[in-house]
């Protein structure tokens, strides 16, 4: 049996401790935070252990998710990695694209699955349209989300929209030949609205808005591709498939649309269950450290290359 632990247990980092707790292949060893009251509350409810010190968790397991702020995230997944331990780390990998690399360089040397939580890849709606998907030439998302005190040490760009530009890239492998954005904050001393164009080399466009201070939850994500236009739900769980095909009509074509079957499920129980076979029957990994970076990269350049109004 697997042994897991989770380090912090916020707002996410519950779900991944009642996730592990639920599986019947893995063990819930233990959790660690640096809220002790909070730690020990979260323990006793899924009936586990509380780790004050990191070490004694790191020594318990044989891999772990970290949830705790960004700015952590490096120092964390480090100490875990050196130690021969898997480790999933919530999105964004780290803080900068230095720390990513040098924890792929650690896994890779250790031999151990790193796994980054870009959650929406194991959303429901996503994995139902993979079959449709061809050459996305177009790229639409909106992400926008209510206020809420968390996550205030980064932007919204990786805080939220990280989520949208990790599919698209993964859609796209393309280098992107230009970036033009535009950001304001409203409630923090950092962006809590963006807009961001990206142009690729090889012609795909995409056009992405994210938002923290909205007054409703979206999560749309759309693109067009020879002869199809996609339309996912994340938030609902639903997809869409527009395609022209030829009929007998006046203009020999006509439009047919179809509601794709989605199975609904929780994109975080799937991201897990996917990081625990990976490691026990070596499968292809989810989200590689390499996504996570390539992800962190463009969030970064978008940021540098972002007009303030």
């Amino acid at each position: 049996m697997l042994k897991a632990g989770v380090v912090g247990v916020g707002s996410l980092g519950q779900h991944h401790a009642r996730i592990f707790a639920s599986l019947s292949d893995v063990k819930l060893v233990g959790i660690s935070d640096s809220n002790q009251e909070r730690g020990e509350e979260i323990a006793r409810r899924y009936k586990t252990d509380y780790f004050p010190a990191l070490e004694s968790l790191i020594e318990a397991v044989d891999c772990a998710s970290v949830a705790v702020p960004t700015i952590d995230h490096h120092r964390v997944c480090a100490a875990f990695l050196d130690a021969g331990r898997h480790v999933l780390v919530e999105k964004p990998i780290a803080a900068s694209p230095a720390e990513a690399r040098d924890l792929i360089t650690r896994a890779r040397r250790n031999g151990r699955v790193l796994q980054v939580g870009h959650l929406e890849r194991c959303n429901p709606a996503f994995l139902a349209v993979q079959r449709f998907i061809t050459t996305p030439k177009f790229f639409e998302t909106h992400r926008l989300g209510i206020f809420v005190p968390r996550s205030l040490d980064i932007d919204v760009v990786m805080d939220l929209m990280i989520h949208d530009l990790d599919l698209v890239l993964s859609l796209s492998k393309a280098e992107i030949r230009d970036i033009r954005a535009v950001g304001i904050p409203i409630l923090t001393d950092k962006i809590d609205i963006a807009n961001v164009r990206l142009e690729f080399e090889s012609g795909e466009v995409a056009n992405l808005t994210a938002s923290r201070v909205s007054s409703e939850k979206v999560r749309k994500f759309r693109f067009f591709q020879p002869n199809d236009y996609i339309s996912l739900d994340f938030r609902n769980q639903s997809a869409n498939v527009y395609s022209l095909c030829t009929a007998d009509t006046e203009f020999g074509k006509e439009i047919i649309s179809r509601n794709i079957v989605v199975e609904s499920g929780e994109p975080l129980r799937n991201e897990i269950e996917s990081f625990v076979t990976s490691i026990t029957q070596d499968t292809p990994v989810v989200c590689t450290g390499e996504d996570g970076l390539r992800a962190l990269e463009v969030a970064h350049r978008i940021i540098a290359d972002m007009h303030m109004v």
